[in-house]
């Protein structure tokens, strides 16, 4: 009987063994997607690549090109150099325009919020020229801005030859740059872009008796209930494209489809990564925003020290059931000399958790510290003398 007891043990760890194995391997083998010609699927706070197809090969991005655009219109706006109440003229080369449009005229003026909803949610080529036309001067040095940006974020498959997306052999991208430029334009649009991208339908010129009602290109927005941006695509080359943002509770998924055969599957397919994501993978806390991470001796500071904190939350995503743990901390300093400025970049921390992913974040002085100045170094020194 004993023997026997043994034998079912035995069985039991066996059966365990391998049904764990051929589990593992399902997941790493899933296929999704399978009707595009490229697709990947990326955790937005971490980077972590969660499903990847095709990812580096080059293919047409369609309007999915106005993701750098709208990057480009944020910066300014965030820089003082464009208002949102600005007004903005259309010229005869972007009035005339093809494809997606809000029938934009010779001289017409705008604003920079009602040409941003139109890029948004209309994919409106002639206010995506307009825009760029406002900012490089000309369409074509904002072009020139637009590659200078993508070589800066190491979008290394990435070369644009208009702003719009219409097609043209020279202007490519690849599915992994454009979920990086998605992440890239979520950060720096924040609330103002999300609430933008997120609207099913909305208006520009309201309330004048111009209006003209928008509606948007990326239909997820009804039929999944956590998407909240970003931009679809479409050429007869590119065939149907999109970069999407989901976010449920405080997880958010970037994911990318391109070379799909139509819209229909193009939304069946993405919906079908974003379930297996939110499915598949949790996020946790590792360090709340505002954690004193690292003292360090301050140079030629009135204080001697300083507290060094992060200034957003460290999070990390990780498979259901397969939590890692934190197993070193590096700090880089930048800068041990006084003065600094309270919120001031001061360094960055890398951390490495135990399935091998590594998290970056920057690292800002909890407080403001002055140099010492002459009569503080004479102070100092007499103190010294007569202690």
């Amino acid at each position: 009987m004993k023997r026997f007891i043994r034998i079912m043990l035995c069985l039991t760890v066996f059966v365990l063994f391998f049904t764990s194995i051929y589990a593992d391997e399902d997941k790493q083998n899933i296929e999704l997607a399978k009707n595009a010609k490229a697709a990947y699927l990326m955790e937005y706070t971490t980077g972590n690549v969660i499903y990847a197809k095709n990812e580096n090969e080059k293919l047409y991005p369609a309007s999915m090109t106005k993701m750098m655009g709208l990057l480009i219109i944020f910066e300014n706006i965030h820089n003082g150099k464009l208002k949102w109440d600005d007004q903005v003229s259309t010229s005869a080369h972007a009035a005339s325009m093809g494809g997606s449009q809000v029938y934009l005229e010779e001289n017409e003026v705008m604003s920079v919020k009602d040409m941003v909803k139109s890029i948004c949610i209309a994919s409106a080529n002639d206010a995506m020229v307009a825009m760029a036309e406002k900012i490089g001067g000309t369409h074509e040095k904002f072009v020139s801005i637009m590659n200078a940006k993508a070589k800066k974020l190491k979008l290394d498959k990435t070369h644009f030859v208009n702003a719009t997306g219409l097609h043209d052999p020279n202007h490519y991208t690849c599915a992994k740059d454009m979920a990086m430029l998605g992440k890239c334009l979520i950060k720096e649009g924040g609330a103002d872009l999300l609430n933008i991208t997120s609207m099913y339908d909305s208006y520009i010129r309201e309330g004048s008796d111009n209006a003209f009602w928008l509606v948007n290109t990326n239909k997820l927005l009804k039929q999944y209930p956590y998407v909240d941006g970003l931009k679809t695509g479409y050429t007869t080359q590119a065939k149907s494209c999109i970069t999407v943002s989901a976010k449920k509770d405080s997880l958010r998924f970037i994911a990318v489809a391109m070379g799909e055969p139509d819209s229909k599957m193009r939304n069946k397919e993405v919906k079908e990564m974003l379930d297996y994501g939110f499915s598949q993978y949790e996020q946790a806390l590792l360090y709340p925003k505002g954690t004193m991470m690292k003292k360090i001796s301050v140079e030629n500071g009135k204080t001697k020290s300083l507290e060094l904190m992060n200034t957003e939350n460290i999070k990390y995503v990780y498979p259901k059931g397969k939590e890692p743990r934190e197993i070193k901390k590096e700090f880089h300093i930048q800068k041990q000399n006084a003065p600094y400025k309270k919120g001031e970049k001061v360094g960055k921390v890398k951390i490495t958790m135990s399935d091998g992913s590594v998290i970056e974040v920057p690292l800002c002085a909890s407080k403001s510290i002055d140099s010492l100045q002459y009569l503080d170094i004479l102070k100092m020194t007499i103190c010294e003398m007569f202690a």
